[in-house]
């Protein structure tokens, strides 16, 4: 049985190599193509590996009779429309763990950003300055670090924030206390975590029910001079709401890798002293970007194996 995979997102050439080199399997790699121009290649695809850039949209499904397997390289699912795919039989897998040290890493990054002031550093020394004795910080050791979401990510940030000796709390319905235990946590209510927590960290995919879960009113609760880390996704947190309690001092700073529309365009938290961003590279590491691309790549071909021997 011969099969055929569409790649229409830049993943390493290893792991396409990987899915060349499997028997019977034609692979197309074409990237950075509209809905209009995929139309016409996914009629004869079997399986098509995305990561973020490309859209599966139902109109593309429905495109595709011979579909039988999506696989984006990366964690979250929120680029495909999962119901349609499951109302026409397509399985959609991603690889939520594959990325979890990279995003872990880079929300510690921007914290230490936001409480070394090392943008402001940086820009200084580059403009001929020596503010040394203006650049006052702060330390991690001994604040209270509440995460959001104890998937892989969560429990790696838990980690790190062992190594810098602060306090962990941490809140997910999903995880089991004990478990939330076992990674160093202390499971607490989400209104406990936002009022004790001098960092606040999310770690949660985009759903319906995690939509601008951070409102007004929880922003608001949040302990004041708090400071808010999102390097899982925009949606989570209501931008305006976001951006009034860090005009007003409520929140000291926002370390943010990921917003309510991207790219940004002129968002107004860019204007802002107390703001650290970067632009959605939670994941770009050479590292989680080989272990996503490697991980889907096995995982289409054993389900191609499967099929082929059914």
């Amino acid at each position: 049985m011969a099969f055929t995979v569409l790649v229409s997102d830049q993943i390493p050439k290893r792991s396409v190599d990987m899915l060349r080199a499997a028997p019977d399997v034609e692979v197309i790699e074409k990237v950075g193509l509209t809905e209009e121009q995929l139309l016409p290649l996914v009629a004869g695809i079997d399986a098509w590996v995305v990561r973020s850039a490309t859209k599966v949209t139902r109109r593309l499904l429905e495109a595709a009779p011979r579909l039988r397997w999506v696989g984006r390289a990366g964690a979250g699912l929120d680029t495909i429309d999962v119901a349609a795919a499951k109302e026409r039989g397509v399985e959609v897998m991603n690889v939520p763990g594959a990325n979890s040290i990279a995003v872990a890493e880079l929300a510690f990054g921007l914290l230490l950003s936001l409480f070394r002031r090392l943008p402001e550093a940086d820009a200084s020394l580059r403009r001929g300055e020596w503010l040394k004795s203006k650049l006052m910080g702060r330390e991690l050791r001994g604040k209270t670090i509440g995460i959001v979401g104890m998937g892989k990510i969560g429990r790696a940030v838990a980690q790190r924030a062992a190594a810098f000796e602060m306090r962990c709390l941490a809140h997910d319905p999903l995880v089991p206390a004990d478990a939330v235990r076992g990674a160093g946590a202390e499971p607490v209510g989400l209104d406990e975590l936002l009022s004790q927590s001098d960092v606040v960290t999310l770690h949660l995919p985009a759903t319906a029910d995690t939509k601008n879960l951070l409102d007004a009113k929880r922003i608001a609760a949040m302990k004041p001079g708090a400071v808010l880390v999102n390097a899982a996704r925009g949606g989570l947190v209501d931008e305006s709401a976001l951006l009034e309690a860090l005009r007003s001092g409520h929140l000291a700073g926002a370390a943010l890798d990921v917003f309510a529309a991207e790219p940004t365009g002129a968002n107004p938290l860019l204007t802002l002293p107390n703001v650290v961003a970067s632009p959605h590279i939670g994941a770009s590491t050479r590292e989680a970007q080989e272990a996503c691309g490697d991980e889907i790549a096995r995982m289409i071909l054993e389900r191609m194996a499967a099929a082929a021997t059914a």
